[in-house]
């Protein structure tokens, strides 16, 4: 079983439990006037969402490349992506919208029934299951997207276990003003998550990357071949799951095309055992000695990381 099989065998998952919890939530928040469990249930839907996404956008991504996207079509997971961190938000900023509407009106009467306290228990223990599954399966494929949804699965974990405490506080208390309030914290998570989610999408759109230790590695990887010796303006920028390298380093004035073409290779080949999910490596060859800085566009050497 090949990891594409992984994939889609842990989407499939995710999207079945995420729609059944959401549903469930829905009809007992429904029933039981729960403005937390409803915004909990909302955020459970952006769950179904991203899995849909997910579960599409995978045969999009593996189409292969054309005239029209040489570099193929791993973006469209990336403005996907954006267009869920816009649903996220606006769906969290309802929650809390309604909820403080809730509170000025003062026409909250209604206690606490046990058809919310069941939900969240239910909530609970199904993200716990969901959570289990996403990281076996990210472990059995090495699918950096399944332990993304892993992770995100055990934030929904701590985020249920909120909304279940603040509904048993309601409860306990004999105060439904409590309700909203969670509510209300409920939704700021929500929104929260979705403007991390588009800050990370619009960091890759205009190829940006703040994660030195990929250029670590890429520079390890590079003097780790002989011959290749200071590695300079490197770029590297994050296409989806990939990432597009350019890279510059300087060899003997004396070398032939042949060796220093067959030198790339190599440096090319240790680049992609460091950095696995490399799309593509493009690598201009220097004499040494000769590195100007002069009308060159700005990239990075191991002395300014």
């Amino acid at each position: 079983m090949n990891k594409a099989r992984y994939i889609k065998i842990a989407g499939i998952i995710s999207l079945s439990g995420n729609l059944i919890l959401a549903v469930i939530k829905a009809i007992m928040a429904y029933m039981s006037s729960s403005l937390a469990l409803m915004g909990d249930a909302i955020d459970t839907c952006t769950d179904v969402l991203t899995s849909i996404l997910t579960l599409v956008i995978s045969f999009i991504i593996t189409r292969p490349e054309d005239k029209e996207h040489p570099w193929g079509h791993s973006r469209s997971e990336t403005v996907a992506t954006m267009i869920l961190s816009f649903v996220i938000v606006y769906a969290g900023s309802q929650v809390c919208i309604n909820s403080v509407k809730r509170l000025v009106s003062g026409g909250i009467t209604q206690e606490i029934s046990y058809l919310a306290l069941i939900a969240a228990g239910i909530s609970i223990a199904g993200k716990i299951l969901l959570c289990i599954s996403q990281f076996h399966y990210a472990k059995r494929s090495g699918s950096d997207i399944l332990k993304a949804n892993a992770l995100n699965m055990k934030s929904d974990i701590v985020l249920s276990a909120g909304v279940l405490l603040g509904l048993l506080l309601s409860f306990i208390f004999k105060r439904p003003k409590l309700d909203p309030i969670v509510a209300v914290i409920v939704g700021l998570w929500v929104v929260k998550n979705g403007v991390i989610l588009f800050w990370e999408v619009t960091q890759e759109l205009i190829d940006g990357n703040t994660d030195k230790s990929l250029y670590k590695k890429l520079f390890d990887a590079t003097l780790s071949v002989p011959g290749a010796l200071n590695p300079h303006k490197a770029r590297i920028r994050k296409m989806a799951s990939f990432y597009d390298i350019d890279l510059d380093f300087e060899v003997d004035p004396d070398m032939t095309v042949k060796n220093a073409h067959e030198l790339t290779e190599k440096v090319e080949q240790a680049i992609r055992s460091a950095i696995p999910e490399v799309y593509d490596v493009q690598i201009h060859v220097e004499p040494l000695g000769g590195c100007s800085n002069h009308n060159e566009n700005y990239g990075l050497s191991p002395e300014i990381l």
